[in-house]
């Protein structure tokens, strides 16, 4: 398979992360940009990138690079998508992809209209576990699903200029932790959630930091998810079956889950793949989609878990700054 060029706009933390998974890989991002150079420069020298960019568009320029990893604030997104699918690169985002359907809908036609690939960077759809949880739940063994419950909780001291509470940034826990749970959910549910309801806490900001979701599909399959950025919970879900659930801890990069059987009680320990390895297996799926082979980037439920959320975005009356009109 081809060695694919990747570069990075964006210097945080988990554009650091996906640089250091590059390292597991064997090679380094080709070329990094960011809104100061000084900073690109300084992610460049710590992690053997060759090329700084003074601006995002002068990387998408640059020929050379085939995939572009963008790790920026949620609401530089949508703009930047385009740009790169306009200049030939595929695209890896990360969550939330963008800020509304309507955004993404719009980059989907664009990758479709380029023969390019789109993804969010959502770890579970990469993760190893989850892959063989679909698989064993496709066996039929655990019977229907019936249930599912979802916490995500980080306690996140109230700061209306940083990201997780700033508008003109994108924040919100729905964006930010919500993108998870609702992913999960989505990952085991047989079909996307037609009914939608839910409660709010805005802050004073103008942004959600705690809300409960209830969700059911037209096989009467039912979620419930618990966010907040007010206290600290565990990342954990269940799905529940006819004979049998699933637990699953620290979903976002699990590496483990139990089964417990309900006519037995009979407890399994399923383990697959490695949480340190979450960034490595994104890059990995990623490529083989690039070169045209299986395409485990899951856009699909991507597209539907943006549906739901900006169904929820909706009926809380939560618009960012300069943000499109929200679809009917």
């Amino acid at each position: 398979m081809k060695t694919y060029q990747w570069a990075v706009l964006g210097c945080g933390q988990i554009a650091g992360e996906m640089a250091q998974a590059m390292l597991k890989e064997g090679r380094c991002f080709a070329g990094v940009a960011s809104r100061s150079v000084n900073r690109a420069a300084d992610f460049a020298k710590q992690y053997g990138v060759a090329k700084v960019y003074p601006n995002a568009e002068a990387l998408f320029a640059d020929k050379t690079i085939d995939i572009v990893y963008i790790a920026t604030p949620n609401l530089t997104h949508s703009a930047l998508i385009r740009q790169a699918l306009q200049s030939g690169k595929h695209v890896l985002c990360e969550k939330s992809i963008t800020l509304n359907i309507k955004e993404l809908n719009e980059a989907e036609a664009l990758a479709r209209q380029r023969h390019l690939v789109l993804a969010e960077a959502m770890t579970i759809y990469h993760m190893p576990l989850f892959k063989q949880l679909k698989a064993l739940i496709k066996k039929g063994e655990l019977g229907r699903l019936r249930m599912i419950q979802l916490n995500f909780g980080s306690r996140k001291v109230y700061d209306p200029a940083s990201r997780f509470y700033n508008p003109a940034l994108g924040g919100g826990a729905l964006l930010d932790i919500g993108v998870y749970a609702l992913s999960f959910a989505r990952w085991f549910m047989t079909s996307a959630p037609d009914q939608i309801q839910s409660q709010v806490r805005m802050t004073a900001s103008g942004v959600d930091d705690q809300s409960g979701i209830l969700l059911k599909n037209p096989q009467g399959e039912m979620a419930t998810i618990a966010l907040t950025f007010q206290a600290k919970q565990p990342k954990r879900g269940v799905a529940a079956f006819e004979r049998g659930y699933i637990e699953v801890e620290e979903y976002p990069r699990a590496d483990k889950a139990w089964i417990t059987w309900t006519a037995d009680g009979v407890k399994e320990k399923l383990e697959a793949g490695k949480t340190e390895d979450a960034l490595c297996y994104e890059i990995q799926d990623m490529e083989r989609a690039a070169a045209g082979g299986l395409n485990e980037m899951a856009l699909t439920e991507t597209s539907e878990v943006m549906t739901i959320m900006t169904a929820l975005r909706q009926d809380w009356g939560l618009v960012y700054p300069g943000e499109s009109i929200l679809p009917d």
